[in-house]
């Protein structure tokens, strides 16, 4: 798989050009917007765009509060409840098995809108209902891959049957994962097109969907994320180990405390780990990382200043289908060590803006970048470089083109 090394899809104009015409009404389903991951971070940017391009687009989500309608302008939005037996996925996600009880509720505001093509962004609650609006009127169904729930599913079984001796928990996990994607899969094939952030990924949705699949990946604010926040002094000889993110079984992240115990037995380097995010696995990591600075989750200012204050992003997760995290610390003039597996090896070039790596590897990768200066600060200025040709609105046009060769087919915007 060839890595991004800076080679960002650019649209040919605005999307209002592709258009030829009225730009199609879009009706926007994310499984996140207010919470902390790369779903929500992306679906606030999208709508954001369309605001910025005065785009007809109306976001329905989930929210805390059984918010009404919103209008502004061509911008509509909708936050919908979930019940208190929803089921827990994160500190801040549930699943709500009855969220389509807000069907009746939607029907006048789909009509009123009368959207050329509903969007929803996978399996959950709400792309359930989304799908299930899509199918109900005849609209086109647009779907996104952002997570890889099948990996997700078969590490968190994994990690629930160490607790258990006589079960083989690597056998089930990955029947587990099958079972996952089997279902992922038939889920996806609902849609007319499928967006996915690698190549990789595309071609594994097409073949298991049948369906065409494109390019989405992610862009990012250099304005906020950049170097000119480091606030660490001049003296300050202590290099930071930093990670963003879920502190979850499937993000791999027990392998941090691995990597601090060979990093303080292998050479006498000062170092200390910060550690960004919240999670199952944090008071695990509290107790297996001491030293540590964990700061919860930080957004906004807060999060570029971490960022750009840190050497090194250690990123071991194998399942991010992207990593906006990653994307974010090379902004920031961050260097980052990843996996061989999923998105981030797409978006770090192996030598020039961060490593690429496996886990018996990764405290070696650290060593040898933090005992070589010159190196290490040509590594941050290929990052910041690399990530600048990253803009979110290159990204979006490239949707609303797809979009509009998805609308070609169907009569409804003729």
């Amino acid at each position: 798989m060839t890595p991004l090394s800076c080679g960002w899809p650019l649209a040919s104009g605005r999307a209002e050009r592709e258009m030829n015409g009225r730009p199609p009404r879009v009706a926007f389903f994310p499984d996140s917007f207010h919470e902390v991951n790369g779903v929500a971070h992306t679906s606030r940017h999208f709508e954001q765009f369309a605001r910025k391009h005065n785009l007809p687009f109306f976001c329905v989500r989930a929210g805390p509060q059984n918010q009404g309608l919103q209008k502004t302008g061509n911008l509509w939005t909708l936050e919908l409840p979930r019940c208190a037996f929803s089921i827990p996925l994160e500190k801040d996600l549930g699943f709500d098995p009855v969220y389509l009880r807000h069907v009746p509720r939607l029907e006048d505001a789909i009509e009123d809108f009368a959207p050329d093509i509903i969007h929803i962004t996978g399996p959950s609650d709400i792309g359930l209902l989304g799908a299930s609006l899509a199918r109900h009127y005849s609209i086109p169904l647009a779907a996104s891959w952002h997570t890889n729930v099948h990996e997700y599913a078969g590490r968190r079984f994994s990690h629930l049957l160490r607790m258990f001796s006589e079960i083989r928990p690597v056998g089930a996990a990955l029947a587990l994962e099958d079972c996952a994607m089997k279902f992922a899969a038939d889920f996806y094939s609902a849609a007319e097109v499928l967006f996915a952030p690698s190549q990789q990924l595309c071609a594994q949705l097409k073949l298991a969907t049948g369906r065409p699949c494109f390019l989405m990946r992610r862009g990012i604010d250099c304005k906020l994320f950049n170097p000119s926040r480091r606030r660490r002094p001049d003296g300050d000889k202590t290099f930071i180990l930093g990670y963003v993110g879920r502190l979850s079984a499937e993000k791999n992240v027990r392998l941090l405390a691995q990597i601090q115990r060979e990093l303080k037995s292998s050479a006498q380097i000062n170092f200390r780990f910060v550690i960004v995010g919240h999670g199952t696995e944090e008071a695990w990591l509290r107790r297996n990382l001491p030293g540590a600075v964990f700061t919860g989750v930080l957004r906004g200012e807060a999060l570029a200043n971490a960022f750009a204050d840190m050497d090194l992003f250690v990123f071991p997760s194998h399942t991010d289908t992207f990593g906006n995290v990653v994307l974010e610390a090379m902004a920031s003039g961050v260097p980052g060590i990843v996996t061989e597996d999923g998105g981030p090896s797409t978006i770090v070039s192996d030598g020039e803006t961060g490593r690429i790596t496996d886990d018996v590897s990764f405290t070696r990768e650290i060593l040898n970048l933090l005992r070589d200066s010159p190196t290490l600060a040509k590594m941050r200025r290929a990052a910041r470089t690399c990530a600048l040709s990253a803009t979110w609105d290159s990204i979006f046009e490239e949707i609303y083109a797809r979009y509009m060769v998805l609308l070609c087919k169907f009569p409804r915007l003729q």
